[in-house]
């Protein structure tokens, strides 16, 4: 069967066909070498049959024009005289023009009208044929009663029965939440039956029963509480997870049954009511033993669990408190790091998740994603990864989210000012034995016109260094008695207004068990793995690499041979995954020692550009995805959109694409449900852009959303910056250095090109004159 669409009009109102081919060999014997249209239309709608007869030529009137249906004749036309229409069609057949006196229009199309049409006329040879398909909206045929009471520890089978063309679907919720089946709920009869065993009180509330097609849905809900309990006393109307609006009022049942006058008490995340001033006058626990709180600010968001003051029962809902987001708190003076990486803040709260931030500087609107080395961050700060003398200025930031914005921040005048520079810089490495001491020496000086900075010391994890074995003088720190907890790496902090610099040390305590692998470091690829790192230990130890799916308690441990090698590479792994990773060493002295780890997704294996496939013009495809946005979540970034508003009767399937620098590639593994209008990217690269789209499926087609981009900035830090300012000195002498053998280098092959071109030179001319080279060949 082939099927196309169009569309038409009359009397000025828009009509939609969807029409159908058959081919004649499928309608019998007497109908051979002819096609039947297929035409569909909805209960209470019209639908036009446009009848193209095989006239004589120069005649273009049909005579005697007959419709019939199932062999019998409904409407006729014969010369100038009115129309005959049979009775159960009066009033609803009309020609559709004057012009077109063979197509007719049904209106008020009714369920019974389905079945097969023809026409002809007694000038024409021709009787085309129309199968008419009429889609019913749902209608119940059986339903629960609206209020059913049970005893806890009762089955019970909810049934709901619908009919409609198409078939309509059943869908059950409970309060307002799709049932999910487990151990004791199940869903039968292709879902029309939903069975509850072992009923207990996290099984009562609202039963909604959904049947839908193409032509609407309808509901209905039943209760489902209990008759009596047996025991102590049972919370039977236990408060339910909420999502309401900033300044909105909200209320949590809390139902005991049998009914006393026993007291319930309630806690915003495990503390009593009472014991929070910012509810007071806003919160009341009511007399059924309900919470009421007006009006909700952005605080009272959390998890509030009404317990029986007995302690037989308590329950427990989450109250989720959405509002436009807002800049929470503006500082009138930021500094930034003269040709460093600094950060403007832009201290930002916001339920839903921001999605988007922007910036004025000097009352002129800023866009970063056009500006070299300027990025928005995930937190809405703005990120400059080199700062000079033209970012000083006046900034105001505006963030906004799902609910909109609260307005602008104020104004922040950004300063650059130089930061501090170390003077003195511990060594790369101390090396000392048990018991001895080790003195590490640090100290910075601040920049004209900036504060003396404040020097610390400090281990790799950001713990401060201390103890009874510390001295500290000045800026330099000395323990004694060393042991082999002391081992690890330690950082020399100085910090100002303007920004922090930080210079690392490693001390090592020798004659001792082997301390844990440090620096490990993983590259990956969408199957293997290549691992480095540097030794806890001087002296001779084995490795051993571990590892295991993040989802997974197997782990795998693989020996590293050679033993005096700090690499290794391992394959064999499932692209799209997160690994842990961890290397283990042992030497004859104790024990293996394992270092924290590393965790490390392998890339998703894309589909091959030329997998993609493309949209056939000749199959009908659902209407695009609408709204298309990507947010920043802890777990990933998460694309959502909205169904199509256009033939989404079409949709079978969304898919998601994606593109870098390249073509467009498939992102999703497997198709994603209709019923499902979102999607967690993760594993995406730090430092790239990317471009995505979703693409709605029919059987033979698709259609795109719009196209979103998202810049992913590299994860830069003051910290991370500022580590070098310490290697200022030798990193330019480097860069002069090497720029001087590049230039030599540049010289010596400009000479060598010049006696080339010469020698060829001459050799040509000798070639034409006759003279030749005592050095020529």
């Amino acid at each position: 069967m082939i099927r196309s669409e169009g569309r038409g009009n009359r009397d000025g109102v828009a009509l939609d066909f969807d029409v159908s081919f058959v081919p004649g060999w499928l309608l019998g014997a007497q109908d051979k070498g002819k096609q039947a249209i297929f035409l569909t239309a909805k209960s209470g709608e019209f639908v036009v049959f446009n009848c193209q007869l095989d006239l004589p030529v120069g005649v273009d009137t049909p005579l005697d024009l007959r419709w019939s249906k199932e062999d019998k004749t409904i409407y006729s036309l014969a010369d100038e005289k009115d129309p005959w229409v049979a009775e159960r069609y009066k009033d609803r057949i009309l020609l559709v023009s004057s012009y077109a006196r063979s197509s007719i229009n049904l209106t008020s199309v009714r369920e019974s009208d389905g079945g097969w049409y023809s026409c002809g006329a007694s000038n024409s040879n021709s009787t085309p044929r129309f199968r008419l398909i009429v889609n019913t909206p749902p209608r119940f045929l059986v339903t629960p009663e609206d209020m059913i009471r049970i005893n806890f520890g009762d089955a019970i089978i909810l049934s709901c029965q619908a009919e409609g063309r198409p078939a309509p679907e059943i869908r059950w919720y409970k309060d307002a939440s799709p049932v999910e089946p487990s151990a004791t709920v199940g869903l039968f009869n292709q879902g029309s039956e939903l069975r509850i065993s072992d009923i207990w009180q996290q099984d009562l509330g609202d039963y909604t029963c959904i049947a839908g097609n193409t032509g609407g849905q309808i509901s209905h809900t039943s209760t489902l509480t209990t008759v009596s309990v047996k025991g102590p006393p049972r919370i039977v109307v236990p408060p339910t997870n909420q999502t309401t609006l900033e300044g909105e009022k909200v209320r949590f049942p809390c139902e005991i049954s049998p009914a006393s006058n026993l007291t319930v008490e309630w806690t915003h995340d495990g503390t009593s009511l009472s014991a929070l001033p910012s509810l007071q006058g806003r919160a009341s626990a009511q007399r059924d033993g309900s919470l009421v709180i007006n009006p909700v600010t952005s605080e009272d968001s959390g998890f509030y669990s009404c317990e029986i003051m007995t302690g037989s029962d308590s329950a427990m809902a989450y109250l989720n408190v959405e509002y436009p987001a807002k800049v929470t708190f503006t500082p009138t003076v930021q500094f930034l790091p003269f040709r460093l990486a600094g950060v403007v803040q832009c201290s930002i709260k916001a339920n839903p998740p921001l999605q988007y931030v922007t910036w004025t500087k000097d009352k002129r609107l800023l866009e970063p994603y056009s500006i070299k080395d300027t990025f928005i961050m995930s937190n809405g700060s703005l990120l400059l990864t080199k700062v000079t003398q033209e970012h000083e200025g006046n900034y105001t930031c505006t963030p906004y989210n799902a609910q909109g914005t609260q307005g602008s921040s104020g104004p922040m005048e950004v300063l650059v000012r130089k930061p501090p520079v170390f003077t003195v810089e511990p060594d790369s490495l101390y090396q000392r034995k048990v018991g001895e001491t080790v003195e590490m020496h640090c100290d910075a000086q601040e920049a004209e016109g900036t504060q003396k900075p404040n020097i610390q010391w400090q281990l790799r994890n950001g713990d401060a260094v201390q103890g009874e074995r510390v001295t500290m003088s000045k800026a330099n720190i000395s323990i004694s008695d060393l042991r082999r907890t002391d081992f690890g790496y330690y950082q020399c902090v100085a910090s100002n207004e303007v920004a922090t610099i930080v210079s690392a040390t490693r001390l090592v305590v020798d004659g001792t068990l082997p301390h844990a692998p440090h620096n490990l470091t993983a590259n990956c690829t969408e199957t293997t793995v290549t691992l480095s790192w540097l030794p806890g230990y001087t002296y001779k130890q084995d490795y051993v690499i571990l590892y295991q799916e993040s989802s997974s308690m197997e782990q795998t441990s693989v020996p590293v041979i050679p033993n005096t090698t700090t690499m290794t590479t391992i394959t064999g792994l499932t692209p799209g995954t997160d690994y842990l990773f961890q290397v283990s060493a042992k030497n004859t002295q104790g024990d293996m020692m394992t270092n924290v780890g590393v965790t490390m997704p392998t890339p998703l294996q894309p589909a091959q550009e030329d997998d993609v496939p493309r949209p056939s013009d000749d199959g009908p495809k659902p209407g695009p995805p609408l709204g298309l946005t990507i947010t920043d979540t802890s777990l990933g970034y998460l694309l959502k959109w909205q169904t199509p508003s256009e033939k989404v009767d079409l949709l079978q399937y969304y898919s998601v694409r994606y593109k870098t620098d390249s073509g467009w590639r498939i992102l999703n593994r497997d198709d994603i449900d209709p019923a499902d209008t979102s999607y967690l990217a993760k594993n995406l690269v730090e430092g790239r852009t990317y471009h995505f789209r979703v693409m709605a499926h029919s059987a033979t087609s698709f259609e795109p959303s719009n196209e979103v981009k998202l810049s992913i900035p590299s994860s830069i830090t003051h910290d991370d910056t500022a580590a070098l300012v310490g290697d200022n000195s030798l990193f330019i002498g480097g860069i002069l250095l090497i720029g001087a053998i590049l230039f030599v280098a540049a010289i010596i092959l400009s000479i060598c090109a010049i006696r080339i071109c010469n020698k060829r030179r001459a050799r040509e001319n000798g070639k034409i004159y006759g003279i030749h080279s005592p050095n020529s060949i």
